[in-house]
């Protein structure tokens, strides 16, 4: 989401840490860089302006300029400076239960499938009840994806009833929700294609029988400048009390996180990274602020870590590895952890400095797409193969690449980092406990022969 603004920030900030000793003109130029990133990243005047002028009282000050690592010091100040912008990092205000839940915002933002992402969320993560109810009255077939959003997540839909308005279906959800002893109730409102006066009225109305104890406006990151003002018109007449952000993995440019917290106070909860419902991340300004800057996200890998990796099978793969035994089925289980975990660019994304190589290692074909070669060219093995890859003579690997669609280059790539990840992993399996409890992780991979070379420093 941030990766145009990382890049930009870090030019204009590199330069800087590069100085041993900084003078205002130096400060002053380098934030002439930032306002210009971050106006290119459709970050609101009024919060630049109000961001670069924090930034520049403290980092003309006398103790930046007479501290040892002047540049870095600034590099530090621009992070806690993001951090207040963003805002404080605030879960859900769910109260005594039914906790309504009133979903706002427009047509086409992802308010439907957000809903369910956040109900399974609360469901699986927090262990609540939850049932989630759809008010689109003029688009049946919202009410039909909620239904269907909610078996799969093994979440309760409030059931249909034809001819009902919105404000009949928020005293009938909340009824329900009483009766059934349910916690949570996440109320689906209609979004329209643009605001309008009918919207707001009928929002209102729900919001006045419902009384949320939250009110979550979602907004796709993707539409820029116009996401906040979207904000400060529901902020205005619903009174948000927090925001959603959508397609936080797409290509765009970061301005609306940085901008909403800013411009309506409403603090910015959770984060959607994908369209499967468990891509739904609690937002923390602290690591957002890190991974802008390129400074990683150590403590959210491990965190992904704990969630994807299954203990008892990784704590088995660390046996094998002290003895340096490592074969194509190991090899494929955690090819397809990696990917869990977000695949290559969503892992090394939470590593510090390796923005600056995002572009080589790109351009070398260290990406997601190898990871899905690499697993095609494993399932292409027979079961004894895969047990045992010395069996990988020449006509082996001559019908395996066939298999796969790929070169016997492909597959001869894949053998070599076979042999290696078992060598490697042994060597650091000498010192104790292997890192992730037994995963393979960028650590490993950056021991490999073919890894771009700024990456191996």
């Amino acid at each position: 989401m941030f990766d145009r603004l990382q890049k930009q920030l870090n030019a204009a900030l590199g330069a800087l840490k590069r100085k041993g000793v900084l003078s205002a003109e130096d400060v002053d130029a380098a934030l002439a860089q930032v306002r210009a990133a971050l106006l290119d990243a459709d970050v609101a005047l009024p919060v630049v302006n109000d961001f670069l002028a924090r930034v520049r009282e403290r980092a003309v000050g006398e103790s930046v300029i007479r501290s040892v690592t002047p540049g870095q010091l600034v590099v530090k100040i621009v992070h806690d400076a993001l951090v207040e912008t963003l805002g404080a990092s605030e879960g859900l205000s769910l109260g005594s239960p039914p906790a309504p839940i009133l979903m706002v915002g427009l047509q086409g933002s992802g308010k439907t499938t957000t809903a369910a992402k956040l109900a399974s969320h609360l469901q699986t993560k927090e262990k609540k009840r939850v049932l989630m109810a759809s008010l689109d009255v003029n688009r049946p077939a919202a009410m039909e994806q909620l239904k269907v959003l909610g078996e799969q997540a093994g979440v309760a839909t409030l059931p249909v009833v034809l001819k009902q308005t919105p404000t009949d279906i928020a005293k009938r959800t909340m009824a329900s929700a009483r009766v059934g002893g349910y916690d949570v109730v996440i109320l689906d409102t209609a979004g329209r294609q643009h605001i309008d006066d009918v919207l707001m009225k009928e929002v209102a109305a729900v919001r006045d029988i419902a009384k949320p104890h939250e009110t979550i406006l979602v907004a796709d990151s993707l539409t820029g400048q116009d996401a906040v003002n979207i904000a400060k018109s529901f902020h205005a007449r619903v009174a948000l009390t927090g925001i959603i952000l959508t397609r936080a993995d797409g290509d765009a440019r970061g301005g609306a996180a940085l901008s909403m917290r800013a411009v309506t106070g409403a603090p910015i909860k959770f984060l959607g990274t994908g369209e499967k419902l468990d891509a739904l991340e609690a937002f923390n300004p602290e690591r957002v602020a890190a991974r802008i800057l390129d400074m990683g996200d150590v403590v959210g890998l491990v965190e992904k870590a704990s969630e994807t990796i299954d203990r008892e099978q990784a704590e088995k793969l660390a046996k094998k590895l002290k003895k340096g035994q490592f074969d194509f089925e190991d090899l494929a289980e955690q090819l397809h952890q990696m990917r869990k975990m977000g695949g290559m660019e969503g892992l090394l994304g939470m590593l510090p400095g390796v923005g600056k190589v995002k572009d080589q290692m790109a351009a070398a074909g260290f990406d997601d797409a190898l990871l899905k070669r690499q697993e095609a060219i494993v399932q292409s093995m027979t079961r004894e193969e895969r047990g045992d890859p010395d069996l990988l003579n020449g006509s082996r690997r001559k019908r395996i690449a066939k298999g796969a669609g790929v070169e016997v280059s492909d597959v001869n790539k894949l053998c070599k980092m076979q042999r290696q990840m078992a060598d490697v992993a042994k060597r650091m399996g000498k010192g104790g406990r292997m890192p992730f409890g037994g995963a393979i992780n960028p650590q490993m991979l950056s021991q490999l022969d073919g890894m771009p070379p700024q990456f191996k420093k």
